[in-house]
């Protein structure tokens, strides 16, 4: 394979697997004017790609590159296909187990790798071409993997706005098995809990448990094949939980205050997850105001909180429970949430700490 030309990504590409995530890499990529060619199994999933501007369904010889955005158990062989069909391209994938196909696959134009970014939300018509924009995009060759098909990928993930980590195969499916998987896992356990709830109880959830259990409603079919494929690293991390579980338990159990212990670990793990812009997290404050839900107020409060010359590090929203009413959680550095506070109640908004 010849070296990468200057063009950030060179074209065409095809895109395979016309998912979330495939076509939310073709509507970057043609945010860049990169020529994308589209196939799905499905050629409903195309057709909706197209109608968003994701690319076109015309075939190409000869592409520089292909994306496989398919199910992790159909990876291998779609790859595998592509490699032969397209002798001259770079060909990767953006599945989210990386262990048996880069064991499976080694040819030196195939370039493991794995955006962390998704949504509940599932099919071409939630894809968008912001999806990456400062997400962690793992890269995962294998030591037979050309430097020049590294770099494609590398230059295309960056491109996006994504911050590229080149990692072996092993430590990647460890790594994913622990900020992903279980968490989802745990999430669904959590929301499972709901559906034999009394419905008056539910009235009094909040946006705690609205954070907790997001994620449960991902699609349940793509959620079955990634566990499968990384059933052993899942299975592991899941029987420490299982430890860890039963010693809260028992905590709960004795009422002694020892429960601290675990919500102090809790509390640590917290903090090791890198903040904004990858960054070691600083330490936030929250403020809280009440807006009506009506158009335009969430705008006018960004614009007042960029006048009182406060940066926003995060935020969250909550609706009251029979009012059109939200609740905008306003996340700042310490140290300048009392000043925003006062600032926004001067502009009249209902603000408090």
């Amino acid at each position: 394979m010849s070296a990468p030309s200057d063009a950030v990504v060179p074209g065409p590409v095809l895109v395979i697997g016309c998912g979330l995530i495939g076509t939310s890499v073709a509507l970057a990529l043609r945010d860049r004017d990169v020529e994308v060619h589209l196939r799905d199994a499905r050629p409903s999933n195309v057709e909706l790609a197209v109608s968003v501007g994701a690319g076109t369904a015309d075939p190409v010889d000869a592409p520089a590159l292909v994306v496989v955005a398919v199910p992790p158990s159909a990876v291998v062989e779609t790859v595998r296909a592509a490699l032969t069909e397209f002798p001259g391209a770079v060909v990767t994938d953006v599945a989210s187990v990386k262990g048996a196909i880069c064991a499976e696959v080694t040819d030196p134009r195939f370039v493991g790798s794995h955006p962390m970014a998704g949504k509940e939300r599932s099919g071409p018509m939630a894809a968008s071409g912001l999806l990456f924009e400062g997400r962690a995009w793992a890269v995962v060759p294998s030591e037979d993997t050309d430097p020049a098909a590294i770099e494609v990928v590398e230059r295309m993930a960056a491109s996006f706005g994504a911050v590229t980590r080149r990692m072996d195969a092993a430590s990647h499916d460890r790594a994913v098995a622990l900020v992903s998987h279980v968490p989802h896992l745990v999430s669904a356990l959590t929301a499972g809990l709901l559906t034999e709830a009394p419905g008056d109880d539910l009235l009094l959830a909040g946006q705690g448990l609205r954070d907790v259990i997001r994620i449960a409603g991902s699609d349940r079919g793509l959620w079955v094949d990634i566990i499968g494929s990384n059933a052993r690293q899942v299975g592991d991390i899941l029987d420490d939980l299982a430890v860890r579980l039963d010693e809260l338990r028992a905590a709960v159990r004795s009422a002694d205050g020892s429960v601290a212990s675990h919500l102090d670990r809790g509390r640590a793990g917290v903090q090791r997850v890198p903040g904004k812009h990858g960054a070691h997290p600083t330490a936030v404050e929250g403020v809280f105001v009440s807006i009506d839900d009506t158009p335009g107020e969430l705008s006018r409060l960004f614009a007042d909180i960029g006048d009182a010359g406060v940066n926003i590090e995060d935020m969250r929203i909550d609706h009251e429970l029979g009012r059109m009413v939200g609740i905008v959680e306003v996340v700042v550095r310490a140290g300048v949430a009392d000043d925003l506070h006062t600032a926004l109640i001067e502009r009249g908004w209902a603000a408090f700490r």
